[in-house]
């Protein structure tokens, strides 16, 4: 029996002057207190990302600690390979590694572009839990942006400009280009020039949102992939948009990464953060584990 871990210990360390904290003393397979728990909550809320290093995790593990957060996510079917962990549906593989010719996960080796998770459901997660069984050393690092500070900062015509409109999220195609129905992937719908992202199914959120619990504003723009302003013209979408992540673009740039190491517990809170990964070669082996907890509400 692992001996319960003691609030005293705990110690909180930013990671940067805009987002994210380390999270020391905390061992998290051991019995934790709801008083202990409260005190990462808070933490979580104030830095938007928290990482636990040298983490000894079983799956079941996992799932109990990521549940401490709320309800669980079933892992989304993906347009291929393994959706997730025989026997726990909570538990979504993300991997390179390819094994007697299937994929055992999703998302590959490729460089995956700022986003929001899930930002084509109508409820979108409240939070994402990664946890590092196998990494490259110093590749496929990933970024975390605080979406506060990006509302905060962004310029006052672009402020203007998105007063109470709403953007539409594709839900036809994954962030890998696979068209979740089954259909051609996305770079041949692009290549035959039919693509219509005005058209494409999807669920709307306010481009800028309200948190549910700290109650700041955030930028709320998803992923830049077949998304669309409502009630624009095209054009007027598009220009709007790439104004938009041009400024998501200027301060990624300068946010923090997270280079992994194997034991590396990482929780980013959904609603108010985007992130991204740099590509790493192919024939290195990737596996994460991830978990997400559902939202109470859409966002407002």
């Amino acid at each position: 029996m692992r001996a319960t871990i003691a609030s005293d210990v705990i110690e909180v360390r930013p990671l940067s002057n805009t987002i994210a904290a380390d999270i020391t003393g905390v061992d998290l397979a051991a019995p934790m207190s709801e008083a202990v728990f409260d005190r990462i909550y808070r933490a979580w809320l104030d830095h938007q990302v928290l990482r636990f290093r040298d983490q000894v995790l079983t799956d079941p593990q996992m799932i109990d600690f990521s549940r401490r957060f709320g309800e669980l996510d079933l892992a989304p079917i993906p347009g291929h390979g393994k959706a997730f962990v025989e026997g726990l549906p909570e538990m979504f593989v993300i991997s390179n590694v390819v094994e007697n010719g299937s994929p055992i996960g999703s998302l590959g080796d490729g460089e995956c572009l700022w986003h929001t998770d899930m930002s084509y459901t109508p409820v979108p997660p409240k939070a994402s839990c990664l946890f590092s069984l196998e990494v490259p050393e110093g590749e496929g690092d990933t970024g975390f942006l605080n979406m506060y500070h990006a509302h905060e900062t962004l310029p006052e015509t672009l402020r203007a400009q998105v007063e109470g409109r709403t953007i539409k999220h594709d839900t036809q195609y994954t962030l890998d280009g696979y068209d979740r129905a089954g259909g051609p992937p996305l770079a041949e719908a692009k290549a035959s020039g039919t693509l219509d992202v005005a058209a494409l199914p999807g669920s709307s959120h306010p481009i800028v949102r309200t948190h549910p619990e700290t109650g700041r504003k955030a930028l709320y723009v998803g992923r830049r992939q077949n998304t669309y302003v409502n009630g624009l013209p095209l054009a007027d979408s598009e220009s709007l948009l790439d104004a938009l992540w041009a400024h998501v673009e200027e301060l990624g740039a300068r946010t923090w990464h997270q280079r992994w190491r194997v034991g590396d517990f990482v929780i980013w809170d959904n609603r108010c953060v985007m992130h991204r990964r740099d590509a790493f070669p192919p024939e290195v082996r990737r596996v994460m584990h991830r978990t997400q907890v559902k939202a109470e509400a859409a966002p407002v």
